[in-house]
């Protein structure tokens, strides 16, 4: 059985997909490569920022179903998502940019290990950047070479997820058993899992919580977290893997970029099988990701209905000059 490579992407969902454009852009510095509609929704985008190139593993997306509520937090969620940086110095930078443009966070601490320093958006979603420091395993991504973080301490890929569940001795089977997850740590109620070559890119937090109520999903909150599979021919194994558990499945999806296979693993877990290609530079140069308004080929021939559905946002970088902040 081919395993699970690491982390593919985490999709999550905002209120403002303007907010969100402006704050991984120019507050993370992470690049938007794809701009595009939500494939069963088309009148939600779905935003893609990831590292230069769009690599697999380094991509967190954002959906912004209209109306949708204000989500809660609680057990049964994937809770928070990393992102990975190079040094600990990295984590130095980032606690005195966050302070300057009044980002919360919660100061630099250590996981396993490993110096983590926490902090949320505009919803209240969770995230932490992770030092890769001493890291081995699952090679991260390349920085974005225009954006407006310095590339020794910008974001490269996608760290571990911290999921938060009730039922801890059936999630950690379902790792286990069925995805082939290794337990390697644990510190209290936090569990580290890994698979693969493992590291910070093929890792996940799971802490069992019996006091916080169900988390409610809506803006502020994850709607599900993917895993690298190598192709279609790897995805067919996992298809048939998870059929074979009793896990109702989506089957195979073809989402263009990749291709797919979603699973509920766990109440409100959600997790996607995702193939390293074909990527996002298809339909667009590499100098011009996530400019303009990109769809699928079966979504093309409804490209004026989706553009009156969707209102316009200014997503042009390739023409800016974006100075590097060397002032945190």
């Amino acid at each position: 059985m081919n395993h699970l490579k690491g982390m593919h992407h985490v999709t999550a969902i905002t209120s403002s997909a303007e907010k969100n454009y402006e704050f991984f852009t120019y507050v993370l510095g992470m690049r938007l490569v794809k701009k595009t509609v939500n494939q069963d929704d088309i009148q939600t985008y779905h935003l893609f920022f990831a590292d230069d190139k769009g690599s697999a593993g380094t991509d967190m997306t954002f959906f912004d179903f209209p109306g949708i509520p204000k989500g809660e937090h609680g057990t049964n969620e994937i809770f928070k998502t990393s992102f990975r940086v190079p040094t600990d110095a990295a984590l130095d930078y980032w606690v005195k940019r966050f302070d300057r443009v009044e980002v919360k966070h919660t100061g630099i601490k250590e996981t396993f290990g490993v110096k983590t320093l926490s902090f949320v958006d505009f919803d209240d979603q969770q995230y932490q950047l992770i030092s890769d420091e001493n890291n081995k395993g699952v090679a991260s991504g390349t920085p974005w070479q225009k954006g407006p973080i310095p590339l020794e301490y910008a974001i490269t890929g996608l760290g571990p997820i911290h999921v938060r569940i009730k039922e801890f001795d059936y999630f950690k089977e379902v790792l286990e058993k069925v995805l082939l997850f290794k337990e390697i740590a644990q510190d209290g109620s936090l569990h580290l899992f890994e698979v693969g070559e493992g590291g910070n890119g093929a890792q996940i937090y799971v802490e069992k919580n019996v006091v916080l109520p169900p988390a409610r999903q809506g803006y502020g909150t994850v709607h599900h977290a993917a895993f690298r599979v190598e192709d279609r021919a790897v995805l067919e194994e996992w298809i048939e893997r998870m059929s074979s558990f009793g896990f109702p499945t989506s089957g195979y999806v073809d989402r263009h970029f990749f291709e797919s296979l979603y699973a509920r693993v766990a109440p409100q877990i959600l997790f996607e099988f995702a193939t390293d290609g074909p990527g996002f530079m298809g339909d667009e140069s590499y100098e011009t990701l996530g400019e303009k308004l990109s769809l699928p080929p079966f979504l093309e021939p409804k490209r004026e209905e989706i553009e009156k559905l969707v209102r316009p946002i200014e997503t042009v970088r390739s023409t800016k000059e974006i100075e590097k902040e060397y002032e945190a």
